[in-house]
């Protein structure tokens, strides 16, 4: 929100009141509290009237700092985020003549003592940024809403990301951003998963503890700072120290949670009904003998939203005039190895019977009358489920419980982010900061069931709308995009802005959700789509099936399928990256290469994971640029080497993709196409890619459950590589790039040593 007009005046009717000076601070245990008078005062006259504001520092965590700004003490809204500050950090607080400290690991807030309010935040040696004049503030409007507001600076060469999936630039810096979830597609300002926190390229990043709608000014109202604001009285962030992207993900995630394992079919092939299609349990028997057919792996089918009967979403249960026989037909699909996906959202339309069960136990959110708020977009007569009520809740997870014993394996969790502000909770909730929490308690609720029921490492979601903390509820995906190049790079956008938020498994719909995809678009999207953590064939008015386009879709299809199965103990690695560390599988450029001024605004390239450098290609003829960092990189399809930095156009046909492999890595390839469960250390090959002279690389091959099924250590002495294998390891072998492949047939015991000479 902006309240200047220009650089030397408020906009018309509005206040602000800043910090002028230090008045004193008390210093407790582990805290900091100073007291700020918001004029300049020269005597006891001067302290007999206000504003003035209140600035408390804790560290919830090493190189974590909280700041908390009270203008009024009185309100106490709830709820809040749900945080995981374990048992804090020690702060060492420190007082002289010229200032006041509050350090928290490696990060220091210093308060200034001299004539003007300065807080400057410090981290070995160095100013990170700092808030200085006229930059915090509590501000008044003409409509009579008080707001809290905080500025810190932005460095010349400082750039912001993250802020939840937001489709437009990847840099924010320029950018009015708003945290409020909103139905609102991916072509536009409005994003499902709002997240009030950003990082940077200089060493910092900021999360602000506040659930409801907090404005973003991101060098856009003062271009040199960083500005944030809530409507209320009282204002928290934490300012998170890394100093390398990476580091701040780590923190923020331990902050806020981080996403557990997701089982291993979930990585392979999703294929949907689509939404407004006509089928029924023959067209879904027909879709699939196709699949197979084809030889087209498939993992999971997923029932869209007319699985239910028309006007009755939700009543969970199946329209028996197109499913006749739910259960036998949900036992025949397992019987083909397939696991199962159903549509639900939190809505519950008037002809629903469970309308007016919920209704008469006090489950749906009410007006302050004590009506049921309704309306009729969506569904005729909707209303919603109230998730504040622990009642409610149980009796939402019992009906998906009862869909999880008929064969039912995750749900889709669809919506949850238009949810209105003119209603009473059942908790006496503070409905502006439910909002955006509402999806949390929402796949919470559906998460939580399907753990019960199918237990760690195997419950997951679909999920479109997210807050901070929803990344422990995975999986979630784009929304709804149109079926265009356009689409294809703002999904993109969207998910790397996402994966720079914390979270840590993502997808989108391949080919696009609005319209039906041209046929080159629908074949560059499919390697995209299996390219990323989780894939899925799904559409809006016309199925997704490839026979549908041409002939060289199915071949696309097939061929990117079977790749993705085989980079499967690739996968898992980087997905043991996100549950421990909060690394997202699909990340930015400059997460990786934070360094590389070239990086910092990429954002139609990406990295899969540590190794892999994906660039999606968005023109039907093949011509893509994309950027290359340092060293020698090898494209793993063809073996051809790049050479960064710099620059690199090619052109390639669609059963291709600029698919790079990181100089000095070694990644595991799997000896299975038909599916991504498998045992992955069984025939498992090592790529090994332009190790230089004395480097020792360690590389586990896990199972789906994070164990370890085998560890392999390779090192490079010379002219020679040596390959050891500690664990479950059969009949592996090795491949250096550029040579031809080294196979040890038969070894299998502890120990087992390849050694390879490499050519002159």
């Amino acid at each position: 929100m902006k309240f200047t007009d220009g650089y030397w005046m408020m906009r018309p009717g509005v206040q602000a009141a800043y910090p002028a000076r230090v008045l004193d601070g008390d210093i407790g245990p582990d805290t900091l509290v100073v007291h700020a008078p918001c004029y300049t005062f020269h005597g006891r006259d001067d302290l007999l009237r206000g504003p003035a504001l209140t600035v408390a520092f804790g560290a919830p965590l090493p190189d974590v700092l909280r700041v908390t700004v009270t203008h009024f003490a009185g309100q106490d809204r709830k709820p809040d985020f749900v945080l995981a500050e374990g048992d804090g950090a020690a702060p060492v607080i420190t007082e002289d003549d010229a200032a006041l400290t509050f350090t928290s690991g490696a990060l220091t807030a210093r308060i200034g003592k001299g004539p003007r309010w300065s807080l400057d935040f410090l981290a070995e040696g160095r100013r990170l940024t700092g808030s200085g004049t006229k930059a915090m503030a509590a501000i008044d409007t003409p409509d009579g809403g008080h707001y809290v507001r905080e500025q810190l600076d932005l460095a010349i060469d400082a750039f912001v990301y993250g802020l939840g999936e937001r489709f437009g630039p990847l840099v924010k810096n320029g950018q009015s951003v708003d945290s409020w979830n909103a139905d609102g597609g991916t072509a536009s300002e409005q994003a499902y998963k709002n997240v009030p926190f950003f990082l940077t390229n200089a060493g910092y990043g900021v999360f602000v503890n506040h659930p409801g709608r907090v404005s973003f000014e991101l060098a856009s109202e003062s271009v040199a700072r960083a500005q944030f604001s809530v409507e209320g009285q009282q204002l928290e962030y934490f300012l998170i120290y890394g100093p390398t992207p990476r580091e701040i993900l780590r923190k923020y995630t331990a902050l806020t949670g981080r996403p557990p394992r997701v089982p291993a079919w979930s990585y392979g092939l999703w294929l949907s009904t689509s939404f407004t299609t006509d089928y029924d349990e023959e067209t879904v028997g027909a879709f699939i003998d196709e699949m197979v057919r084809r030889d087209l792996p498939l993992s999971v089918f997923h029932f869209d939203t007319f699985w239910m009967r028309e006007y009755n979403w939700c009543d969970f249960e199946w329209d028996r005039r197109t499913f006749p026989d739910p259960r036998g037909m949900l036992a025949r699909l397992k019987a083909r190895g397939l696991r199962i996906c159903v549509w639900i959202n939190p809505y519950i339309a008037q002809r629903s019977p469970l309308f007016a069960e919920a209704k008469a136990a006090g489950y749906l959110l009410k007006r302050a009358n004590g009506d049921v708020w309704q309306w009729d977009l969506w569904q005729p007569g909707l209303a919603v489920v109230d998730f504040t009520n622990p009642e409610a809740r149980q009796w939402y997870a019992a009906k998906l419980d009862a869909l999880v014993e008929m064969g039912v394996d995750c749900f889709k969790s669809d919506f949850g982010e238009r949810i209105p502000t003119d209603v009473v909770y059942a908790d006496g909730s503070d409905p502006e900061r439910v909002h955006n929490l509402y999806a949390y308690y929402y796949n919470q609720t559906v998460f939580e069931l399907l753990r019960k029921r199918r237990g760690d490492g195997e419950a997951l979601v679909f999920a479109r709308s997210a807050t901070v903390g929803s990344q422990q509820f995975p999986v979630h995906w784009g929304g709804d995009c149109a079926s265009t190049f356009e689409a294809m790079a703002e999904s993109l956008r969207g998910g790397l802005s996402l994966g720079l938020s914390g979270f840590g498994f993502w997808s989108h719909d391949i080919g696009g959700f609005e319209g039906t995809p041209d046929p080159a678009v629908f074949k560059r999207w499919i390697a995209f789509g299996l390219l990323s953590s989780h894939s899925r064939l799904h559409g809006h008015e016309s199925y997704r099936v490839p026979w549908l386009f041409d002939e060289e879709a199915v071949d696309v299809l097939r061929h990117f399928t079977k790749l993705k199965a085989r980079l499967m103990p690739y996968l898992l690695q980087s997905a043991e990256q996100a549950v421990g560390d909060g690394l997202p599988v699909l990340r930015a450029m400059v997460l990786e290469f934070p360094d590389d001024p070239a990086c910092t605004h990429l954002e139609r390239q990406y990295m899969l994971g540590d190794d892999l450098l994906v660039a999606p290609v968005f023109t039907a003829e093949g011509d893509v640029r994309y950027y290359v960092p340092e060293g020698t990189w090898t494209h793993l399809l063809t073996g051809q080497k790049v050479v960064g930095p710099r620059w690199a156009a090619e052109r390639h046909g669609f059963d291709s993709v600029p698919l790079l492999a990181r100089p000095g890595s070694v990644i595991a390839v799997g000896a299975h196409d038909g599916g991504p469960e498998y045992d992955y250390a069984d025939g498992v090959t090592l790529h090994v890619f332009e190790l230089q002279d004395g480097a020792e690389v360690s590389t586990a091959v896990p199972a789906a459950d994070g164990s370890v099924l085998a560890t392999f250590t390779t090192t490079r002495t010379g002219r020679t590589i040596r390959v050891t294998c500690s664990g479950g390891a059969r009949n592996w072998g090795v491949q250096v790039a550029g040579l031809d492949e080294v196979r040890a047939d038969g070894v299998r015991a502890d120990g087992d040593t390849v050694v390879l000479t490499l050519e002159a």
